[in-house]
C-alpha cells in the first residue's frame, strides 16, 4: 500500500479525552516499560521504532494512560522525518476515540516542529485518516523508505 500525505495547515482541534484518561509525552524513566508494552501488544517491529522515539528529549512518543497504565500510544517523527506512526490502542479501549486523539495530537506536534505536511507510512485505516485529516494516498509508483530488515548470521 502506498504511503499517505497529510496537509498540516488546517488541522482539527485535538478532541477531549474521556474521563479518567490522560495524554502526555513519554518520559525517559518509562522507556523500558513502554517498549515492552508495545512489543507485547502490537507488532514486534514497532517496538524498535518506538525505542528510537524515546531516545531523544523530548520523546517523540505520546501515550494515553488510564489508572497509570498505558492503553494507547503514537509515534511521530520517528523512523523518517515528518512520519506518523506506529500507533495503537488496546482492543479493550477501542471505540472511545483514543486513536483519533493520538492521531490529531501527533499531527499538531509535527506542525509545531515546522512541518507543512505529514506522512503516514502504509496506512491501514485509509478512510479513517482521510475523514479526520483529509489525507491523500501517494501514487503507488512512489517507493517507501523501508528496506528489508537485516537478519542475524546463523552460521556462527
Amino acid at each position: 500500500m502506498p504511503d499517505m500525505i497529510v496537509p498540516l495547515k488546517n488541522l482539527p482541534p485535538i478532541p477531549a479525552l474521556p474521563d479518567g484518561y490522560t495524554l502526555d509525552i513519554a518520559k525517559p524513566w518509562d522507556s523500558q516499560t513502554i517498549v515492552e508494552w508495545v512489543d507485547a501488544n502490537f507488532l514486534p517491529e514497532w517496538s524498535n521504532e518506538v525505542l528510537c522515539g524515546l531516545s531523544g528529549h523530548p520523546a517523540k512518543v505520546s501515550l494515553i494512560t488510564k489508572n497509570n497504565s498505558i492503553v494507547g500510544f503514537a509515534g511521530f517523527d520517528l523512523t523518517f522525518p515528518s512520519f506518523f506512526g506506529p500507533t495503537g490502542v488496546l482492543e479493550s479501549e477501542r471505540g472511545l476515540g483514543l486513536g483519533k486523539i493520538l492521531l490529531v495530537d501527533a499531527m499538531h506536534r509535527l506542525m509545531q516542529r515546522g512541518y507543512v505536511y505529514a506522512f503516514i507510512g502504509s496506512p491501514g485505516p485509509v478512510n479513517f485518516y482521510q475523514k479526520i485529516l483529509g489525507g491523500m494516498l501517494l501514487p503507488e509508483s512512489f517507493p517507501d523508505g523501508y528496506s528489508t530488515p537485516i537478519t542475524p548470521n546463523q552460521s556462527m
